[in-house]
């Protein structure tokens, strides 16, 4: 059984998807050709604003933002910490101070109320400048946008939405990547929507966060590629994998149907024997992963042992809380600053996956979990 099955989707999609590719190799436009703008015209059209900017992975589309609005020393940043480094470490990376808050017990996304605190709290202390939010739409749930977006105004600081694993969620109709000042994802294949390499995409209504972001992913690029007006990366988008987009867009919204199909019979299946995802009203969760709460540690290792036996994969995300990760160890945090990131990082594991996850197969997983 896999976790996920990238190569049922190829299936679907192989004869279009080989067209593509061989279009790109004829053409020989191997980055930012024709297939890259057409890409961004569609994914900008899909998620509701003005622009969409393609870049090399969902790292560098969380960078580039930050970059261009002058993030760097002395600037506080806040996010979760329970996620994938990347988000963190972006904010390092330009200089900048993570400061971390915790998690809403049933979403597992960053807690509006604890946000304001923390914000409140850098205000006071007076060392550093409050300059941006980075929510995570964790697991493919969106997080609270309209209690985060007040926030934001609140404090008159930036918002950027990290929806690598929640592209295609939606909150009462409105889609993943369009919240906040900017938002971004990312196309790492185990994505809901994913090419076959890295690539990554940012999403904003501003022109003028637009055009910063168009030159800083060419070098800082003025009026040419030897008119450098601002520091910048190489962050270009593959041909190739936006070609990959393109086809793969082609299933995406029947796969997030199948996705929540998926996620309803584990639900319907799970609900008395594990805490089982909770989802707000109003709210879509693309199921980037499905992930339940076992009792404790113990009994964690005992399931994940019982499923690999079984020959049923599973997986932690993510068994150590940033605070408590060694690349973050001098901005002084404790065991415990964070109960409830730390709490879920000893209980929670997801199971396989995807849109092609058969039913049989889904009763199969649950049943090895009830025992």
């Amino acid at each position: 059984m896999q976790f996920i099955d990238l190569a049922k989707q190829q299936g679907l999609i192989k004869a279009a998807l080989d067209d593509r590719i061989q279009t790109v190799l004829a053409h020989g436009k191997y980055i930012m050709g024709p297939e890259v703008k057409e890409m961004e015209a569609l994914l900008a059209g899909y998620v509701g604003v003005k622009y969409c900017v393609s870049c090399s992975s969902g790292t560098d589309a969380l960078l580039m933002p930050l970059m261009a609005w002058g993030v760097g020393p002395g600037d506080a940043i806040f996010t979760t910490p329970f996620t994938f480094i990347a988000t963190a470490e972006v904010i390092q990376l330009l200089g900048a101070t993570p400061i971390f808050v915790d998690i809403d017990p049933k979403t597992y996304n960053i807690s509006p109320e604890l946000l304001d605190k923390a914000i409140n709290k850098v205000i006071e202390e007076g060392q550093l400048n409050p300059k941006a939010i980075i929510p995570v739409d964790l697991f493919g749930l969106p997080a609270d946008y309209p209690a985060i977006e007040t926030i934001a105004r609140k404090y008159d600081i930036k918002l950027l939405e990290d929806a690598a694993q929640g592209f295609g969620g939606q909150i009462n109709g409105q889609i993943a990547g369009s919240f906040g000042d900017a938002a971004t994802t990312s196309f790492f294949p185990a994505k809901p929507l994913g090419c076959y390499g890295d690539g990554g995409a940012i999403f904003t209504n501003d022109e003028e966060l637009y055009e910063k972001l168009v030159s800083i992913r060419v070098h800082g690029k003025g009026g040419d590629k030897y008119d450098n007006i601002r520091i910048g990366i190489n962050g270009r988008m593959d041909t190739l994998q936006a070609a990959v987009i393109l086809e793969k867009f082609t299933l995406f919204a029947d796969e997030v149907k199948l996705r929540n199909k998926a996620a309803t019979k584990y639900n319907s299946l799970l609900g008395e024997t594990v805490v089982t995802p909770h989802v707000p009203e109003g709210y879509t969760s693309v199921w980037a992963q499905y992930s339940i709460l076992a009792k404790d540690a113990e009994e964690r290792q005992a399931l994940q042992a019982k499923l690999k036996e079984a020959g049923i994969p599973s997986a932690v995300y993510y068994p150590i809380p940033l605070d408590q990760q060694t690349a973050f160890a001098h901005l002084g945090y404790k065991p415990g600053d964070f109960p409830v990131s730390a709490e879920m990082s000893q209980r929670i594991f997801s199971l396989p996956m995807h849109p092609y996850l058969e039913d049989a197969d889904i009763e199969t997983i649950c049943g090895v979990i009830r025992g």
